[in-house]
């Protein structure tokens, strides 16, 4: 009786390379999907110095652009954000022009790029003041930073919608609803840009008053849509470049609304 040995278990030598020990399972993230495993924490931390990592980064992690806009890295960051902000209101713009056709294809591009650089920049010093009287320290680096990632969110998402515009500036003539179609595509765009900027003055700006991001947000939004009207036409034709007459948005909007003639040739534009 003494020379007949024990059945094996499951949990014996025998069996110890295909059930392993529970100390010596592996972690079960190594058996996920690349796509399931958690980003790791100091990707947020790494430098962005491409155009590419800049794109990629706003739109699959804006609190890496967030971390890395105060830093070494932060002037070259927001230099490769303008540039795709430029590029991509450029062809947003040419979208525009093909309404019209002739010299809008080439001057609705610079204007609509034109108008949102220069809608930042004047609205560039307030921002950082108000934040200074708020008791933000963040530098104008910073600053710098997230006004050109507002602008790039919106280009980006004007991009996503130009298509469509095509589509609609293909198969009407009706300049005030192809002005109001792009207006309601630069809201939108405008929407998630605005969430993305106030997200970003969370991380970089602890002390920044909300009340006062929202009354830069207005005037940058104002100041947006004054320069579209101070441009026209953007969307139309005109015997000029630039318009000879001041107007004020809300009130060009309803000018243009009374005498739309509805054809290319009309003489309303926006």
């Amino acid at each position: 009786m003494s020379d007949i040995e024990p059945p094996e278990l499951p949990g014996d030598a025998g069996d110890h390379e295909n059930n392993p020990m529970p100390g010596e399972t592996p972690d079960a993230m190594d058996d996920l999907p690349p796509l399931m495993k958690k980003p790791e924490e100091e990707n947020l931390m790494e430098p962005i110095l491409s155009i590419s990592g800049a794109a990629e980064a706003v739109l699959r992690q804006p609190r890496r652009i967030f971390n890395r806009i105060g830093e070494s890295d932060g002037r070259s960051l927001a230099l490769n954000l303008i540039f795709l902000s430029i590029l991509g209101l450029l062809g947003y713009g040419f979208v525009v022009g093909t309404f019209t056709g002739g010299q809008q294809m080439w001057a609705a591009p610079v204007k609509v790029a034109g108008g949102v650089v220069a809608s930042g920049l004047i609205c560039l010093p307030s921002l950082y003041i108000f934040a200074c009287l708020a008791g933000s320290r963040a530098s104008l680096q910073q600053v710098i930073g997230l006004v050109a990632g507002l602008m790039t969110i919106m280009t980006f998402l004007l991009i996503g919608l130009a298509p469509v515009a095509w589509v609609f500036s293909q198969s009407t003539e009706s300049v005030s609803m192809m002005g109001f179609l792009h207006l309601a595509f630069w809201i939108v765009a405008m929407y998630f840009a605005i969430g993305f900027f106030k997200s970003g003055f969370k991380v970089v700006v602890a002390q920044f008053d909300k009340g006062v991001a929202g009354v830069w947000v207005t005037v940058f939004v104002v100041v947006l849509l004054q320069m579209s009207t101070a441009l026209r036409p953007i969307v139309g034709t005109s015997d000029t470049f630039l318009p000879t007459e001041k107007k004020f948005f809300i009130g060009h909007w309803f000018d243009n609304l009374e005498g739309e003639g509805g054809g290319r040739g009309s003489r309303s534009s926006y």
